[in-house]
């Protein structure tokens, strides 16, 4: 860090940001008003919370579009410092302004938030004071960058002087931020919202949304549109889906796909993964919590700065500073979330690290030949432990299962959960999933009891969203498995709790909770209980087998030597990588949950591509061996011997001495079982490897690998060797999972038929409707068995005279059927012209053949139709 004001070159420039008084003054005045107006303290904070974060100022009939802020307003609620006793007096705002290589502001800013490599840049740093306002602080400001799509804008935060004495200097970050270009845990940008709404390319969409010629279906609600629900979805994980690992690319691929579309062309086997459906589902985008020690995106000081504030001493008003800067490189699934940002895009997965990114994948998808929805997956219902460090502490109830537990009814933090809502939404999406809305409870004092805050969450259900200048509600979907995680959770959940309370809602199906396991042998046979509730009551589910969760639990499942006797199904394939992928893209599935079963069916993206999928982050240093012990059967499932070998294949564990899988697979096996045994102690378990010897403890682990031990010198394996460890996993598997790794080995007549199956979906939207008797309709399973689950069902379009008939062996062995003994099992008379829909690709029949008997495979599925003809 350099000096300050007069330091020969080295201070700021001469356009120092300057206090509004006037601008904050109105700020305090507006927030007493609207606690005057308030019957109670939450509705005062609902008003409040709209304004907190960073908002540019424009004067009276300005345009976003094209007339640039006058100043930004800042507000903070830190009830935290109030409690301190921190003087008013002692808080400042304090900015950080790029500056080009000389020093100077150049107009655009020299700092580029899309690299990701370790740079240092240089900042102007300000520090003005604010306006408190009882637990608030108030400041508008003008001469300050404001971020857009072609420029880093000044970052900012808090920064108060402890009131115990000793003058250590502590920040507030923002939680309510709408950019986060280095994570959560770095000074926010002040960003031009207004401006990207008003530029964003799919206005159009939004404007159409409750109009004749509307872009989405949608249904009135309160005298609002809402966003009528899909037909089918696929579910998506940005980080791992391409090999940039970006929305950008993302959006590209769909941006490819839909140009082929339009002209007609032939879409790739690769391509054909993301065709056939309406919604889009993807993983949760939020900005992530960051690895102590590991993960630090922003270092004043220089690259060589250890934390986040390492190096500012904060002796002076207005300085220079070097930082050490980069865009947070993250493996996560998404769910490892601090709250604080949650309006904000992961920057981990921006490669402009600009939030535009985010915008363009939506508008990527609406700009399809027919528009897909973009559903985001909100995880609100639990904060990372990382969150203590950036939330007030009355944002917490307590310890909870996934870190801390939020605390809903602090009105205050319940407001601003809701404006986090409702800002992240405003990104564009057409739907919301709430993740794991059975973990939204509060601690009853009287009983003792954790009661589920269902108020809540009716509450996020009627936020309203604004886009483009129109105001609409999404479609939304809660994942709530209640009573779980009580004991007899399989039995007594009924997945129905937040339909029944808001009729308009979905949720995720029994079939499509986390402990689906389709591999098994008789899954299908002893799941038929559950089944049949998705037949008479899903058509407001969320219904398949593949998705993140069932997929990574399937994986979890150990593999014996004796592979014929054990608990799985040994008709799918012939080894458990063959297995695994038959077992959650298996033609039957497919044709079962797309053509048979009511609901929207959800496809997960990896298992279309038939591609590994299993649980990474680099997130967590405390318990990231344990999660990586827990995933010692992957290697069986996921990982032949040849895909080990590969030359660009686990480089990084490799490198720590693993030459083939058999070793890796032994360690990792002895590991999960130590950590079970040690009750998780790393020192003991890391002694009981060194006595046994791995390849981690020979001399494949040089200097530098021990750099972290306590005794460099050891022979043995140490804690901090296990972590290093666990990360190089987390990495290598992060990097086999990328979807363009998996692109030739798609093949070209599975994936035409998957996508004829999703495309015949598409346009039999009267699928979703509960199956009824009533019409004629029935489903049911082949009785008896014999060694054969055999899934059978008749659908009776309502408005038509079409009707279809199903039949999937699930599991066992080959079965010959035909129209005839389906609709005798299924105990209905119908003597209609029957001839084949859709046919496995393996099967002897051909869409159009006559019907006749069809011998169906384990995983095989024909649909017979009677009707018009079917173009």
């Amino acid at each position: 860090m350099s000096g300050g004001p007069g330091d020969d070159g080295d201070g700021p420039d001469d356009r120092s940001p300057e206090v509004l008084p006037d601008r904050t003054a109105a700020l305090v005045e507006r927030a007493q008003a609207d606690r005057d107006a308030a019957a109670d303290r939450f509705e005062a904070a609902r008003s409040i919370a709209e304004r907190l974060g960073a908002d540019p100022i424009r004067g009276e009939g300005a345009d976003p579009a094209t007339d640039p802020p006058e100043g930004v307003a800042f507000g903070f609620w830190t009830p935290d410092l109030v409690d301190a006793g921190v003087p008013a007096d002692d808080v400042r705002l304090e900015l950080f302004t790029p500056l080009s290589g000389d020093g100077n502001d150049d107009g655009k800013g020299s700092v580029d938030p899309g690299r990701d490599d370790l740079r240092e840049a240089a900042f102007r740093v300000d520090r003005l004071p604010v306006e408190r306002d009882g637990e608030f602080h108030w400041v508008a400001v003008e001469g300050i960058p404001v971020g857009t799509r072609d420029r880093l804008g000044a970052l900012y935060q808090l920064a108060y002087r402890r009131p115990d004495g000793d003058g250590e200097w502590e920040t507030v970050r923002d939680p309510l931020a709408y950019s986060l270009p280095f994570g959560a845990f770095a000074p926010a940008e002040a960003y031009d919202w207004p401006r990207l709404d008003a530029t964003r390319p799919d206005r159009d969409h939004f404007a159409s949304l409750g109009t004749d010629g509307e872009a989405l279906p949608t249904t009135a609600d309160d005298g609002l549109p809402r966003v009528d629900t899909a037909t089918s979805m696929l579910e998506v994980h940005p980080g791992t889906s391409t090999g940039r690992g970006s929305l950008a690319a993302l959006a590209e691929r769909f941006e490819a796909i839909g140009e082929k579309l339009r002209a007609g062309d032939p879409l790739a086997p690769h391509e054909r993964n993301y065709a056939g459906y309406d919604a889009v589902q993807l993983m949760p985008v939020e900005p992530l919590t960051q690895a102590y020690g590991r993960q630090w995106y922003w270092r004043p000081g220089g690259v060589g700065g250890e934390t986040p504030d390492d190096a500012m001493e904060r002796e002076r008003d207005a300085e220079r500073v070097t930082v050490g800067a980069e865009r947070p490189d993250q493996t996560n699934w998404g769910y490892d979330v601090v709250v604080s940002g949650l309006g904000a895009a992961n920057p981990a997965i921006l490669e402009t690290g600009r939030p535009d990114e985010l915008v363009d994948f939506i508008a990527a998808c609406h700009a399809m030949p027919d528009p897909i929805r973009v559903v985001f997956d909100v995880a609100l219902g639990h904060a990372d432990a990382g969150a203590a460090e950036l939330l007030p502490d009355p944002f917490f109830e307590g310890p909870g299962m996934y870190g801390l537990h939020l605390n809903y009814r602090q009105p205050v933090v319940r407001a601003i959960l809701l404006e986090l809502h409702r800002r992240k939404a405003n990104f564009g999406a057409d739907g919301i999933r709430i993740d794991g809305a059975q973990d939204f409870t509060y601690h009853d004092e009287e009983t003792g009891e954790q009661v589920h805050d269902d108020a809540f969450l009716a509450e996020m259900d009627r936020v309203v969203h604004e886009v483009a200048g129109t105001e609409f509600r999404p479609w939304m979907i809660y994942e709530d498995g209640r009573p779980w995680p009580r004991e007899d959770w399989e039995l007594a959940s009924t997945y129905r709790t937040l339909i029944d309370q808001h009729p308009h809602a979905f949720q995720w199906s029994p079939v499509t909770f986390a402990h689906n396991r389709p591999a098994l042998l008789t899954f299908w046979a002893t799941k038929w209980w559950r089944m049949r509730e998705v037949g008479e009551t899903g058509s407001q589910w969320i219904t398949g087998v593949a998705n993140h969760d069932t997929l990574r639990r399937g994986s979890q499942v150990e593999v014996t030597d004796d592979w014929d006797g054990a608990p799985i199904n040994p008709y799918l394939a012939d080894s458990p990588p063959e297995t695994i992928r038959e077992a959650y893209d298996s033609p039957a599935a497919l044709v079962w949950f797309h053509v048979a079963m009511p609901g929207v069916p959800m496809d997960f993206l990896h298992a279309n591509y038939r591609a590994p999928w299993g649980f990474v982050r680099d997130t967590d240093p405390t318990w990231n061996v344990k999660v990586v012990a827990e995933e010692a059967p992957w290697i069986d499932w996921h990982v032949p011997e040849v895909s080990y070998d590969d030359h660009d294949a686990f480089a990084r564990l490799k490198a720590l001495g693993f030459e083939t899988r058999a070793e890796l697979k032994e360690f990792v096996t002895t590991l999960a079982a130590l950590v079970d045994a040690t009750d998780y102690d790393l020192d003991l378990t890391a002694e009981l490897l060194s006595v046994q010897g791995t390849p981690l403890s020979s001399e494949a682990r040089d200097d530098d690998q021990r750099a972290g031990d306590s005794d460099p010198a050891a022979e043995g394996i140490t804690a901090v060797d296990l972590k290093e460890f666990s990360f190089a996993w987390s990495a290598d598997v992060a990097e086999y999972l990328v979807l363009d790794r998996w692109e030739d080995d798609q093949g070209e007549a599975r994936t035409a038929f998957d996508r004829r199956v999703r495309e015949f979906r598409q346009a039999r939207p009267w699928l979703r409707a509960d199956v009824e008797p009533e019409r004629g309709e029935a489903f049911g399973y082949r009785h008896p068995t014999e060694g054969t689950v055999v899934y059978q069902a008749l659908r009776r379009d309502p408005e038509g005279d079409e009707t279809l008939l199903v039949a999937c062996n699930v599991e066992g062995t080959p079965v010959e059927l035909s129209p005839t003994g389906v609709l005798d099992d299924l105990n209905v008379d119908d003597s209609a012209d029957w001839s084949v829909a859709i046919a496995a690709p393996d099967t002897s029949a051909a869409p159009g053949d006559d019907a006749a008997t069809i011998t169906l495979e384990t995983a095989d599925a024909v649909v017979w139709r009677a009707g018009p003809s079917d173009d």
